[in-house]
């Protein structure tokens, strides 16, 4: 998909195959490390969601917004382990039917609610949230910098911003797509106004990613969502040295908790 940005009703599509998939899920949570009960998940490895977990600074009560959340795992979880409230956000209707009914099963009732939004049209009210997490999603903001805009608007003074994803190694290399191309948090964190500003490299993140894509090649190719993995799977080896892995963690301007 180099060079195409993937539509709601692609990813209607995509979130529809997974519903179906627990060999996909089994495929990405023995790569990631993450907890067996941890279903409908991406790319974020479980020690990776245990720093989104704790840089949030999330007060018992307080309300998480999860942006791009998709099926609402890495949200939920989160939520789950702080207490907080949730409120989940994607362009898929698909992937927020799924995240109700996961949110459900996995939080007590009224903790979590989930909507229709995109990255730069949440719908949410402003300086309400606590914090806000984003993974592996601000690159379809168009540009990065105005979803990041819309983050900021949403939280309270001093709350909390960790948001997952990759960047380029070399801005010049034409295996990059231009979406990912387009990523600069370090640049483009306190454009968008906000303060504490750290951006990590996590190769240990980007190396669990490399395990997980060669384990899908060497799976069956039982079901769509399976050969769907597979064939992002293909294309992400082939290019791979080409991406860095990053955690962005920042505070919103006003004073800190």
């Amino acid at each position: 998909m180099r060079g195409m940005m993937p539509d709601a009703a692609y990813f209607d599509q995509w979130y529809g195959d997974m519903v179906a998939s627990p060999a996909r899920d089994a495929i990405i949570i023995r790569a990631m490390g993450l907890p067996p009960e941890l279903q409908d998940v991406g790319t974020l490895t479980g020690p990776g969601l245990a720093e989104v977990t704790e840089e949030l600074r999330l007060p018992a009560g307080g309300l998480l917004l999860d942006v791009a959340c998709g099926r609402g795992a890495y949200g939920i979880e989160v939520a789950r382990r702080t207490g907080a409230r949730l409120i989940g956000v994607d362009f898929s209707a698909v992937a927020v039917e799924q995240a109700r009914s996961i949110g459900a099963r996995r939080l007590p009732a009224g903790r979590a609610e989930f909507r229709v939004g995109t990255l730069l049209a949440t719908g949410l009210p402003g300086g309400a949230a606590d914090g806000l997490m984003c993974v592996d999603a601000v690159q379809f903001g168009e540009p990065p910098v105005a979803a990041l805009r819309e983050f900021a608007r949403l939280l309270k003074p001093g709350g909390r911003l960790a948001l997952t994803c990759w960047e380029a190694v070399d801005p010049a290399d034409d295996r990059v797509p231009p979406r990912i191309k387009a990523v600069h948090l370090q640049r483009d964190l306190p454009e968008a106004g906000f303060t504490d500003v750290r951006v990590h490299e996590r190769p240990v993140w980007r190396e669990a990613e490399r395990v997980m894509w060669e384990a899908a090649l060497a799976a069956p190719g039982s079901d769509p969502a399976v050969r769907s993995l597979q064939a992002e799977g293909r294309r992400s080896l082939e290019t791979f040295d080409s991406l860095r892995r990053v955690f962005a963690t920042a505070t919103a301007p006003g004073p800190e908790r």
